[in-house]
């Protein structure tokens, strides 16, 4: 745990599925823009500027290489977060689509933004199943002329869109477009995003041992067909009485999506914490293979404390449940006191948890690569023992 050695030992970190925790790597990165060269990304002739941009360049050149995809054909953006980001592509959306569609397991980011867009659109909004093992079920027919928002992993329980492959190329086939909520999942699994043809992505930099920064990524030429509402500096080439030019350096179409002055601190911290994810081992594997072994761990130790309902049906590195016998946050304050940070509530996620399955308040168990096997074990001994004494 040397990448974190600036925390207190008796804390246990168990909320990663809502931010992760930050190697010193990427805190000393940060730390080094402000204090070597703390300027001002694409607007200065200066040295220290001139770093910067470089160091811009090179982060979109990672994240692109990351998931997989070309920059002949795509572009990278950086924004605010994932929510951000979502709201900013659907909201620019041309009147060309005939639904949306999304599903029950979504987050509120996506949930909520997919309402505004249809009644924006005057088109329906279909909201369509997600089955045990994460795959969306669809009849080809449902995805028409239609725009797709859909996470590539739960935060309830881990699931993963393991069709997004077929679920692209389905949509191209009938002029849709996919767009994918990958705040949980890029950090866990790039393959399932690497492997398919997605119009744009949308993550966040805090839930992948880096900065609070949103990032897009996005076909040129879906961000060529938007209708750019969101105006501000460093977007124009040209600007006249009453009109404006667009940025049209088809290198520099991410400019569109950059609404002034932007986090460049947020933007090293992310290629820094890109090189940790990558470059990561702990015991010796990889970082698969390590949080493979965790949850795993995780998983069988909770399925045999009496008392506690799964909603999980498969090992992950999210798992959630409830017990008949202690309310959630009551639960989670219990744990707290034992210094281990759980999450309670409905994690954002009320249509699917509240209004349509009828669970309680849930507690959430999320693993991230700062934690170890005696941190789980210690979390699981204490639920025990909290549970037997009820």
């Amino acid at each position: 745990m040397s990448d974190f050695d600036y925390l207190d030992k008796k804390n246990i970190y168990l909320d990663s599925a809502c931010q992760t925790l930050r190697p010193q790597q990427v805190i000393d990165m940060m730390d080094e823009y402000y204090h070597e060269y703390n300027s001002c990304g694409g607007r200065v002739k200066y040295n220290w500027g001139i770093k910067l941009d470089e160091k811009i360049k090179e982060t979109r050149k990672k994240v692109l290489n990351f998931v997989g995809k070309s920059s002949s054909k795509y572009t990278v953006a950086f924004t605010l977060n994932t929510t951000y980001g979502l709201n900013l592509v659907l909201n620019q959306l041309p009147p060309k689509f005939k639904k949306i569609i999304t599903s029950d397991i979504e987050h509120n980011s996506v949930f909520l933004p997919t309402m505004t867009i249809a009644k924006r659109l005057g088109i329906p909004r279909i909201v369509l199943q997600r089955s045990v093992d994460g795959s969306l079920v669809y009849d080809k027919n449902d995805l028409s002329e239609s725009v797709a928002v859909l996470n590539s992993m739960s935060n309830i329980d881990g699931r993963e869109l393991v069709n997004l492959k077929e679920i692209a190329n389905d949509l191209h086939k009938t002029g849709g477009i996919v767009l994918i909520d990958a705040a949980q999942g890029i950090s866990h699994n790039q393959k399932i995003i690497q492997e398919s043809d997605f119009d744009a992505l949308f993550f966040s930099g805090h839930k992948m041992y880096g900065p609070s920064i949103g990032v897009i990524v996005i076909k040129k030429t879906l961000l060529a067909i938007l209708d750019i509402g969101f105006i501000g500096g460093g977007m124009v080439e040209e600007v006249e009485s009453d009109t404006y030019k667009l940025i049209s350096d088809p290198d520099d179409l991410n400019s569109r999506l950059e609404i002034g002055l932007q986090n460049f601190a947020g933007i090293i911290g992310l290629s820094a914490s890109i090189n940790w994810i990558k470059n990561y081992q702990q015991e010796g594997v990889t970082t698969q293979a390590y949080q493979e072994k965790l949850l795993r761990f995780l998983f069988d130790e909770l399925s045999n404390i009496p008392n506690i309902k799964l909603i999980n049906s498969s090992p992950s590195s999210i798992v959630s449940f409830y017990s008949d016998k202690i309310d959630a946050h009551r639960l989670a304050i219990f744990l707290s006191a034992q210094n281990i940070m759980v999450r309670s509530g409905y994690f954002c996620c009320h249509y699917y948890l509240k209004n349509l399955k009828k669970y309680p308040p849930l507690v959430r168990v999320s693993l991230g690569l700062n934690n170890t096997k005696e941190q789980v074990d210690f979390f699981v001994k204490t639920l025990q023992t909290i549970m037997t004494n009820l």
